[in-house]
């Protein structure tokens, strides 16, 4: 039977789809040694990683990754590797078989050592994790020859994890190799919980780093941010008590400061929320390895809540305080604009009374200067009907001159100002 033709497919369903199936974690079987190298990289860092990683795999004779490539997993003879690359940072993750004899008794051997020592130095980018972890299959390595050549007793952390299946030991601390150690000691586990138990303790020192960037980010905005206050406070104050003529200064210094906690805002906001997701990851992890406490020893759990807590709320109380200070200088700075544009109004009115009075006037004048024209005029028009009446009386005119020019004053002064008036109305007083 022929189905149905498909409907139209979004162009990036199967990427969406496939998404879920992401970095997968392995399947280990112990013994194994594992070093888990994060590297700190932009977005040409993190190209450069990709051209890496194919300049390896070309050595080895393997497929090379295609531009849309963001993690594989790779068996190289020698050692296993996983790449993986993420927003801000480049995993690498090398994996070699370990032999248990005299563990514990010497310094111990991580996976690097098979990894070939020019390729490895040229890692793009900056370290900000390298994690060595041993995987052994029993639990004859106690703590006492853990501690002897392997992990510092002063900062020893340890519980079991997975329900109790396996055991881990840690120390959260750089050793004179440059990597940071972990022990996982495992029982009747399958190699895919062990692979998925590895990735997460993994994670677990991966996103801890990656959470504390935004600390110094935190501590740099801390003596922004008081500056700033105490500058806000002074203009406040300042505000307070100026005169109007003092209040385009002080406007001009409000903005000034609003546009530098904005900048401060806008460079470590991301940062900070960046850190507040890697600490809810580390969270997330620690819940899902399942530990529980071993006698006398403290768990991961209790580690990370009491180191990690005090950086978290430093990261989360310089989010709030820059979110604070941004609306306490927005609420000023409307508070100041305000002002000003009640005074602008204020003296907007007094400028329109002005010009009401001195229109008054103008009406004023203009009316007595409407009195002299009616007078003028008439005087003009009674001297031509003076003239009209002499020249009349040759023709019959019963009246003097004079007689005639004194009758027709009334009647030219009357109509004189009509005439004005309705010029003064078609001019000032227009009809709509």
């Amino acid at each position: 039977m022929i189905s149905a033709l498909p409907p139209a497919q979004h162009p990036q369903r199967a990427q969406l789809h496939n998404e879920v199936h992401a970095r997968p974690p392995e399947a280990i079987s112990a013994p194994v040694a594992s070093t888990h190298i994060v590297m700190l990289a932009d977005a040409a860092g993190r190209e450069a990683s990709r051209a890496h990683v194919a300049a390896l795999l070309r050595n080895h004779h393997q497929a090379l990754p295609d531009a849309q490539t963001t993690h594989l997993r790779v068996d190289l003879g020698a050692y296993r590797l996983r790449w993986e690359m993420h927003t801000e940072f480049v995993s690498w993750t090398f994996t070699v078989p370990l032999q248990t004899e005299g563990f514990g008794e010497r310094e111990p051997v991580g996976a690097l050592s098979a990894v070939p020592r020019d390729w490895l130095a040229q890692l793009p980018g900056q370290c900000l994790c390298s994690l060595n972890l041993w995987v052994l299959p029993t639990k004859e390595f106690g703590s006492g020859s853990l501690v002897r050549h392997v992990l510092s007793e002063d900062t020893l952390v340890a519980s079991t994890v997975a329900d109790g299946h396996g055991e881990v030991y840690t120390d959260f601390a750089i050793h004179a190799d440059g990597h940071s150690r972990m022990v996982l000691l495992t029982g009747g586990m399958t190699p895919r919980r062990q692979g998925r138990l590895v990735q997460r303790l993994q994670e677990i020192e991966t996103y801890r780093m990656a959470a504390l960037l935004g600390l110094p980010a935190a501590r740099e905005a801390t003596a922004v941010l008081a500056s700033a206050e105490r500058e806000l406070a002074e203009l406040a104050d300042a505000i307070r008590t100026a005169n109007r003529h003092a209040e385009p200064a002080l406007l001009d210094r409000l903005t000034r400061l609003a546009g530098q906690v904005e900048s401060a805002y806008a460079a470590t906001h991301s940062r900070f929320s960046a850190s507040s997701a890697y600490f809810e990851l580390v969270d997330r992890r620690i819940q899902d390895i399942a530990e529980s406490r071993l006698a006398g020893m403290q768990t991961i759990g209790e580690f990370m809540h009491r180191r990690l807590t005090p950086a978290r709320s430093t990261c989360e109380w310089a989010a709030r305080r820059q979110e604070a200070l941004s609306r306490r200088v927005s609420r000023i700075s409307n508070l100041l604009r305000t002002r000003v544009e009640i005074e602008q109004q204020q003296s907007s009115q007094q400028l329109l009374a002005s010009m009401n009075r001195r229109q008054d006037m103008q009406l004023q004048m203009q009316s007595t200067v409407e009195g002299l024209s009616v007078a003028a005029i008439t005087y003009y028009i009674v001297g031509l009907v003076s003239y009209l009446a002499k020249g009349g009386q040759k023709l019959g005119w019963p009246l003097a001159p004079e007689t005639t020019a004194a009758l027709a004053i009334p009647v030219v002064a009357l109509s004189v100002w009509w005439s004005l008036r309705q010029l003064h109305q078609r001019v000032f007083h227009p009809k709509h």
